[in-house]
Order: structure tokens, then sequence, then C-alpha cells
């Protein structure tokens, strides 16, 4: 029998997929409450969920409220957004790290974060570096169930303009139907598919740490 009375942790609920997978989990009677922890509030008014408004680059000191029995990390910028290398460190790495830091401390065994197809900690490619530098670090703490989605390009209407963004998702349309076989993993991904991926990963059992963007679309289903 599945347990409903679950407590879930949510970094980046105030984000396009991390939105899309708190309306989702809002519907799923397996959970009781949810604990939202970001910068600004996401105006939903629901009994189940618990805010806490705090500065995500200090996350460490506010750890006695980062209790639950699962944490979903949908952290994450952009180049254009924070062009400053060592900001963009702090976010893309220290703080899905500083999370599964308080998730090992504080008892919390399963832990999804959303990192890039492409990360590797060898790669010359900055924003790959840093999200390959990040998967090894979360790994390293050692959570029973620890699971990483690596998605190809995120598609959707995301609330502030990335023009570059936008022209490529829309290149990307007519190449995704070139792309089959072992290329199917750089098709464009939905928000709505990764957050249905990390809910399914977070009820069931799956051997793999590191899930590529075509494996992230199965599971979906």
């Amino acid at each position: 029998m599945k347990r409903k009375d679950k407590t879930a942790i949510i970094l980046g609920a105030t984000g396009l997929t991390g939105g899309l997978l708190l309306e989702r989990l809002l519907h799923d009677e397996r959970y009781e409450k949810f604990k939202l922890f970001s910068r600004s509030s996401v105006a939903i008014n629901n009994p189940k969920i618990e805010e806490h408004l705090v500065d995500l680059l200090a996350l460490e000191e506010h750890t006695v409220n980062f209790t639950a029995d699962e944490v979903f990390c949908c952290i994450g910028t952009t180049k254009k957004k924070t062009p400053d290398n060592e900001t963009y460190r702090k976010i893309d790495f220290g703080i899905p790290v500083a999370a599964a830091k308080a998730a090992k401390n504080n008892g919390i065994n399963t832990f999804i974060v959303i990192s890039a197809l492409g990360a590797s900690a060898k790669s010359k490619v900055f924003y790959n570096k840093v999200k390959g530098e990040m998967e090894e670090a979360v790994l390293a703490q050692e959570m029973t169930r620890t699971f990483i989605l690596q998605p190809s390009l995120i598609g959707g209407d995301r609330t502030e303009k990335r023009t570059g963004e936008w022209l490529f998702k829309q290149v990307m349309k007519v190449v995704d139907v070139l792309l089959v076989g072992p290329l199917k993993k750089y098709r464009t991904i939905a928000p709505d598919t990764l957050a249905a991926a990390m809910i399914w990963l977070a009820n069931n059992e799956y051997k793999e740490a590191r899930i590529a963007s075509d494996k992230i679309k199965t599971l979906a289903q």
C-alpha cells in the first residue's frame, strides 16, 4: 500500500519546470505537504504548501526546516541571465549541492535534481563543466535514491524573454524529426515531461542515477 502522507521539498517552484512539478504534485494524493524553498512566493493559496522565502545562496542557514521524504531540485540559471561565472557557479553548483548535503544530514534518502545533457566535470565548456561537477558532488553524498536528470533543450514558454533561446527552439522544431536512433536524446523535451518523470522516479524503483533526455521521456509516459 502506497503512502498518502508524504512531504516533499521543492527548490525552484517559481520556475518553468518547478511550477509544473508543483502543479502536478498538488493533485497527487500521495503527498500531504510541500515545503517550497525560494526567494519569492508562488502565490498559490493551498493548505498543502508551506513556503520558506530564503536566500538560496545561504541555504545552509535554513536546514532546520529542511526535512521531508524527498527533495526535488529544479534550480538553474543561464549565462545571459547570470553572465558572471562566479555567481553562475554559486547558483548551478552551490544551491543543488547545499540542498543535497542538507538532505543527507537530515536523513532524506530521495534526491532528484535537474542537470543537463552533456554535463561533465571534464568538459571544456563552462556550462557543462559546472553541471558535471554538481552531479559528482551530489552523488558524493551517497543518498540511497539519487536521480540526476539530463535533459536536452527544454521547451515551453518562459516568463522572461530569451530571444536567442526562442529562435533556437524554432529551429529545433524542424530538426527534432531528423534526430532518430542514438540521436533521439538530443530532441527538445517539454518541461511537463521532466516534471512527470521526476514524480515517477520519486515513487518507483529505478537503477540508473544519471538519466538522459530520451529515457526521461520514456519514464514520463
